[in-house]
């Protein structure tokens, strides 16, 4: 099923290193400061459902023997729940929804990544979505070596982030491949050269003309944005 969106749904993906995390953190700021209600969602996670499901996926010490198809299995019952708890109620009452990762990450880490059967991980995408996509998804990309690196320079970094450098240079290629497929929904930004102050900025531009060309503004503001 196609659910109608009345609100924007804007979705940040982007590999390991690239900042992708504390630049929708600046935007979300950025939009709030603006008026917009803003609702902030992260994958795995977002519910009480999801949140168990995402220390299963990410710190349990339990977890180094999941195979690849419950892993993404895990992921779209997190989304499945989001989408209809968080979601959709939020973009029927005209809300901007920021996502931190949605269902283009399991297309690129367990479809690209893992190797999974991309036809079974489409059917289970929109299974788990409804056939629901962003309206707009910035993905911040950079050098797989560059984000290894600095993925790894943290105290603390999850099982997605210890993956071997092969894995992550699938998933780099994985992405690529998603823009070149769709350039109109994607917003590639390089974050190795480009200073954060750039990189903030050019995000949030790309946010407000997609707006001001769907008349979108009023529309929001109408609603109590």
């Amino acid at each position: 099923m196609i659910y109608e969106k009345r609100g924007v749904f804007v979705s940040f993906e982007g590999e390991e290193g690239s900042g992708k995390s504390t630049y929708a953190k600046k935007f979300i700021n950025s939009l709030r400061e603006k008026g917009y209600n803003v609702v902030v969602i992260r994958e795995p996670g977002g519910t009480e459902i999801g949140e168990q499901i995402r220390h299963i996926l990410q710190y349990s010490k339990k977890n180094k023997r999941m195979f690849p198809e419950t892993e993404l299995l895990l992921f779209a019952a997190s989304r499945a729940q989001l989408t209809r708890e968080v979601i959709i109620p939020s973009l029927e009452a005209r809300k901007v929804v920021l996502a931190d990762r949605y269902a283009d990450s399991t297309t690129v880490y367990q479809g690209v990544g893992r190797g999974i059967d991309m036809g079974a991980v489409k059917k289970i995408n929109e299974l788990a979505t409804g056939c629901l996509r962003p309206d707009i998804t910035f993905l911040l990309d950079i050098p797989v070596k560059v984000g290894i690196e600095r993925a790894r320079g943290k105290k603390l970094f999850d099982r997605m982030e210890n993956q071997s450098f092969d894995f992550y240079k699938r998933v780099r290629e994985g992405y690529l491949d998603l823009v070149r497929k769709e350039p109109e929904r994607f917003k590639l930004i390089s974050t190795e050269i480009l200073s954060v102050k750039d990189v903030a900025r050019m995000i949030l531009s790309s946010f407000e003309i997609y707006v001001d060309r769907g008349g979108l503004r009023d529309f929001l503001k109408r609603s109590g944005v």
